[in-house]
């Protein structure tokens, strides 16, 4: 299939790339040379969405925020200026619902069918290409289109009508940062009482309290690690959609709200674009001690 690619961020580059090997025909564009690099590997390029829009069967976009689905899709030069009866529009990006919604109708005037299609996993399953995809919209556009993102995808998983991917990406979004939040708190606790941390993820993490956050963040913690998978300021983005979300159909996240509140402190301190896993530097903070494998117990 001839697929069209914006944005080849951290996230969006190696999928694109697995779309490359699987043997896809790629058009790519993106303001980085990170487009070059696609085009050195035999995907060609678009200068504009609407050209990109004209030539291809599927457009895929990953990108940070809503703003940026809004422009590329109806903006000057955006895919509604190019599109045709038939085009399937895939926005893999974390946004707020109703910009899917809004933009879905839109696009459907133009007899464009969207799908919103966000993903988790962060950078290494976009590498490997086993992200788990959630996906909203006419379930007859997803079986067009699912050969495409079993690609990129361990899991595709249809959810219901278009917004419902994003508000499942919310669900999930919130469970890793009261999750990275909570890991953070335990270790910190561990760190000050005297016990090794390191000791204490090893004994915690086959039990009830084992999770794919705690095998992935924990480690990372336990080594001062904070080189993004996820940055901060893109979890702070998603957080604060699932919040304006909760508010609009009245649902209380406090606990949410709170991790939010955690994560804009760490942003102040410079620690924006940092693994989101960063949280236990807060804890650092406020119990001053460092959550650290292997060294003196504070």
């Amino acid at each position: 299939m001839k697929v069209g690619f914006i944005g080849l961020g951290i996230m969006g580059k190696p999928m694109a790339k697995n779309l490359l090997n699987a043997g896809h025909e790629l058009v790519v564009l993106d303001r980085s040379d990170a487009s070059a690099e696609l085009t050195e590997l035999g995907a060609s390029s678009a200068s504009s969405a609407a050209e990109m829009a004209a030539q291809v069967e599927l457009v895929i976009t990953m990108v940070p925020d809503s703003p940026q689905v809004r422009e590329v899709a109806l903006g000057a030069d955006g895919l509604i200026e190019g599109a045709r009866e038939g085009l399937v529009y895939v926005d893999m990006s974390s946004i707020s619902p109703i910009t899917s919604r809004e933009v879905a109708a839109a696009l459907a005037a133009k007899g464009v069918k969207m799908l919103d299609a966000p993903v988790s996993g962060g950078e290494p399953k976009a590498i490997d290409g086993t992200l788990a995809v959630m996906v909203g919209g006419d379930e007859q556009t997803l079986a067009k289109v699912e050969g495409v993102l079993d690609v990129m995808a361990g899991s595709v998983t249809y959810v219901g009508p278009i917004g419902a991917g994003n508000i499942a990406k919310l669900a999930n979004q919130v469970v890793v940062a009261l999750n990275i939040a909570a890991v953070a708190e335990a270790f910190t606790l561990a760190q000050k009482a005297g016990v090794d941390p390191a000791m204490v993820l090893a004994a915690i993490r086959g039990g009830l309290a084992g999770s794919a956050v705690l095998d992935a963040k924990g480690p990372m913690m336990l080594d001062g690690n904070i080189t993004p998978g996820f940055r901060i300021n893109l979890h702070i983005k998603d957080l604060n959609n699932a919040l304006a979300t909760s508010h609009e159909v009245g649902v209380p996240l406090p606990l949410t709200a709170a991790v939010r509140e955690m994560m804009t402190a760490l942003a102040v301190d410079g620690y924006d674009t940092s693994d989101h896993s960063a949280l236990v530097r807060h804890y650092e903070k406020l119990a001053n001690t460092q959550v650290r494998r292997d060294e003196t117990i504070s």
